[in-house]
């Protein structure tokens, strides 16, 4: 499996390389932001499964390198960093990272971590994350709401809605069920895939995007003290 470690501390990088490479990781090291975009751009050869990205880079900070990553794929990132604070988790989360790691940690968590992502993000011919387009209806109309799942496109009225790979699957769960209500911990679950508790915040956090860039904030109801549903537009 290969993985971009982006580090700029090479003491770090090859303590880690060296316990990634001892468990099978074929591991490229990037010293900053610019050089791990260069590393991500298509080369002919096998696609990175995991992103490991630190977030006090020399050239810019790592919450921007994040944002550029998802620009040009869908392969997952893990930040690893000694941030702690959960602004930093969240804004970290809602850029697209896949999951959020402290420093210091414990390396089997961190392996752990990153097998995790990779399972749940297989890879597509055009390399993009479409994880709802094994089963079930090619898109979902909700009123003037328009879920197109094996793109993973959304638009309101024919107006394009862009969101994060996170919103989407977020948007996409819901959708597919209108008028159930999904659990907190059901829908962090599978959109997450985890049970971090850090991520119930995020969860909310999701939720408010979305009403915001559908401006539709009765679609997505409140159940509370249960989680969320889709509530159907009238006709």
């Amino acid at each position: 499996m290969r993985l971009l470690l982006v580090e700029d501390d090479d003491h770090v990088a090859a303590a880690l390389s060296a316990v990634l490479a001892r468990h099978g990781f074929d591991v490229t090291h990037a010293r900053s932001g610019e050089e791990a975009l260069r590393a991500l751009l298509p080369a002919g050869g096998a696609p990175f499964a995991v992103v490991l990205l630190d977030l006090g880079l020399p050239d810019q900070d790592g919450f921007e390198v994040c944002g550029r990553i998802r620009k040009l794929t869908a392969t997952p990132v893990i930040m690893v960093t000694a941030r702690a604070d959960t602004r930093s988790k969240i804004h970290g989360l809602n850029l697209g990272a896949d999951d959020y790691v402290v420093k210091p940690y414990d390396t089997g968590e961190l392996l752990a971590r990153i097998h995790a992502v990779a399972r749940r993000t297989p890879p597509t011919d055009n390399g993009v994350e479409d994880a709802h387009d094994l089963d079930g209806p090619r898109a979902l109309h909700l009123g003037a709401l328009t879920v197109e799942l094996p793109n993973r496109e959304v638009s309101v009225s024919g107006t394009p809605v862009p969101l994060t790979r996170k919103e989407f699957d977020l948007l996409a769960l819901l959708a597919q069920r209108p008028g159930v209500v999904f659990r907190r911990e059901q829908i962090i679950s599978e959109v997450w895939r985890t049970s971090w508790e850090g991520t119930g915040r995020t969860l909310e956090v999701h939720i408010a995007s979305l009403r915001s860039k559908l401006g539709m904030p009765a679609l997505i109801e409140t159940v509370r003290g249960v989680g969320y549903k889709i509530v159907v537009p009238a006709a």
